[in-house]
């Protein structure tokens, strides 16, 4: 029986325990750049303690950022300071992947501060694509459906991504398909209208996530990890919705594909009831998958307490578990998370003097 304390190995991967800092945007990079900000948010959490950390959805081209403040791996220039980051985050003793993705229509959006409203090209935001020409939520952009010259465009340029990432050291690969994302935007018919090789029926739709997977395990290294976070379900009641059968059926083909771990997480398209919205809540999709697909997979979903992680991986409802808002609000959350359930936590030198 496995604890959260236990090592987990992926491929040549090897983490330290099961805890996991998710992917959370910091709207704070220039010109897709990483900065000092990211290497105190980040290098604080493997101080903290954490087996991996996920670094915030990392857009592969201009346009599929979400707004003018977001990482990219779009050129070869960005992925320079990025080897400052890794390398301290290994010098803790942690891991790093770097979280890839494309915003789609979801993107050309005013920064945080400024509403996180939409920007028109007149505005200084960007004509946004998607699948097809569906807008998620009102007020959000129309975006323009991809023909397929540009689908395989941005499939490429998924592959390249991934190739700077390697350059700048990053252990793993996680890729971002959840969400309401553009790779969500093709595997759920609430978006995806389209009639061609990439709309229409369960294999046409996850066609674009299996062949943008199938690019990047082709341009790593074997020894590295692929990871995808998707959407187990779209939490709406249409029979056009995603379904958690449909999600342990893409998790199979993307077990075949060479992805090595799941991320269960859900939604993307409405915004959920609040009573739903409670500690765990999307724990059973991990587990499904985990057990359907027979695939390694990380549970998300209002995950703030040591025991009940804990938990997670005692009674193998998932592989890891990832944490995100506790570790906004404690970047040490594994080092007391260790201490709460007794076992040693893993503090550098200069913190021994607190815990022996």
């Amino acid at each position: 029986m496995a604890t959260l304390f236990d090592p987990l190995s992926l491929r040549d991967l090897t983490l330290r325990n099961r805890i996991v800092v998710s992917p959370m945007q910091q709207y704070s990079s220039e010109n897709g750049g990483a900065n000092d900000w990211h290497l105190v948010h980040l290098g604080s959490r493997a101080v903290g303690g954490a087996g991996l950390i996920i670094t915030e959805s990392t857009a592969v081209t201009p346009e599929g950022r979400s707004t003018h403040r977001d990482m990219g791996l779009w050129d070869d220039a960005q992925a320079e300071p990025w080897r400052r980051i890794n390398a301290f985050v290994h010098g803790q003793g942690a891991r790093i992947a770097v979280q890839l993705g494309h915003f789609g229509s979801k993107g050309s959006r005013s920064h945080p501060n400024e509403g996180l409203t939409y920007l028109s090209p007149a505005e200084g935001g960007w004509q946004t694509v998607s699948s097809s020409a569906v807008a998620p939520f009102p007020g959000m952009s129309l975006p323009r459906p991809l023909t397929i010259a540009e689908i395989q465009t941005t499939i490429a340029q998924f592959g390249l991504a991934a190739q700077r990432a390697v350059a700048a050291g990053f252990d793993a690969i996680e890729l971002h398909g959840a969400h309401g994302y553009l790779i969500h935007q093709f595997y759920s018919e609430l978006i995806n209208q389209r009639t061609d090789a990439y709309g229409g029926s369960f294999a046409n739709r996850t066609r674009f996530a299996r062949e943008v997977v199938a690019q990047i395990r082709r341009v790593i290294p074997d020894r590295m990890p692929l990871l995808v976070r998707i959407s187990a379900v779209d939490y709406v009641d249409d029979p056009k919705g995603w379904t958690l059968e449909q999600a342990v059926a893409l998790a199979q083909e993307l077990k075949a594909g060479g992805v090595d771990l799941i991320t269960a997480s859900a939604g993307g398209f409405v915004f959920l009831d609040k009573s739903k919205v409670r500690p765990g809540y999307q724990v059973s999709f991990a587990t499904e998958i985990r057990t359907k697909a027979g695939l390694p997979t990380g549970a998300v979903g209002l995950i703030t307490a040591p025991d009940a992680a804990n938990d997670i991986i005692e009674g193998d409802k998932a592989d890891l578990v990832v944490i995100a808002r506790e570790h906004l609000r404690d970047p040490y959350f594994a080092t007391h998370a260790a201490v709460a359930l007794r076992q040693t936590p893993a503090v550098p030198f200069q913190s021994h003097r607190a815990y022996w």
